[in-house]
C-alpha cells in the first residue's frame, strides 16, 4: 500500500489531489480491499472536489507534460539537495556547535533544524529568518545568496539564546 499526494510534486496544496496504490495478491482480494477502501471514502466525503484530478490526470496522461514534470521534479529536487548541502557545509564551516548531517540527512522540503523554540523564535526576531517553533525551516527558501547568511544566524542564536 502506498500513498502518494500531488499538493508539492505538482503544486496542488488546496486542491487534496493524490492516489492510493494497493497491490493485491489476486482479483479475490482486490475486490474486497477495494470495497472496503470505499466505505473509509465515503465516510470521509461524499464527493471529493474534481479541479486538482483533472489536473493531474492532465498532466500524467499527456507523455509531453508528464516528461516535463518529471524533468521540472528532478530540478527541483537537486536545488534543494544542492541547498541542503550547501547548509550545512557552511554552518560547519563556521564552527557551529553541533553535528549537522542531520541536515543532509533529511529529505524533503523542509528540515528540522534542532534549534529550541526560544532559538526559532530569536532567528526571526533578530535575524529576520523565520521558521516554526520547532526548528522546522523551509530548505525551499534557501539560495546561494541567503545560505550563509542563515548559518550565521543559527550559529548566532545557538552560542547566544
Amino acid at each position: 500500500m502506498m500513498a502518494q499526494s500531488f499538493a508539492k510534486t505538482m503544486g496542488l496544496y488546496g486542491e487534496r489531489c493524490g492516489a492510493l496504490h494497493i497491490v493485491c495478491k489476486n482479483q479475490d482480494i482486490a475486490t474486497k480491499v477495494r470495497s472496503q477502501v470505499k466505505i473509509v471514502i465515503r465516510s470521509n466525503y461524499s464527493n471529493p472536489p474534481k479541479h486538482g484530478a483533472r489536473i493531474a490526470a492532465l498532466v500524467l496522461n499527456d507523455l509531453n507534460l508528464r516528461q516535463q514534470w518529471l524533468d521540472e521534479l528532478v530540478l527541483v529536487t537537486k536545488r534543494i539537495t544542492e541547498m541542503r548541502h550547501a547548509l550545512r557545509s557552511s554552518l560547519e564551516k563556521i564552527g557551529t556547535p553541533g553535528t549537522w548531517n542531520h541536515v543532509t540527512d533529511q529529505i524533503g522540503m523542509f528540515s528540522f533544524t534542532g534549534l529550541t523554540p526560544a532559538q526559532s523564535k530569536a532567528m526571526a526576531t533578530k535575524h529576520h529568518v523565520y521558521m516554526t517553533a520547532n526548528g522546522r525551516i523551509s530548505v525551499a527558501g534557501l539560495t546561494a545568496a541567503n545560505v550563509d547568511y542563515v548559518a550565521r544566524a543559527m550559529k548566532d542564536v545557538i552560542q547566544n539564546c
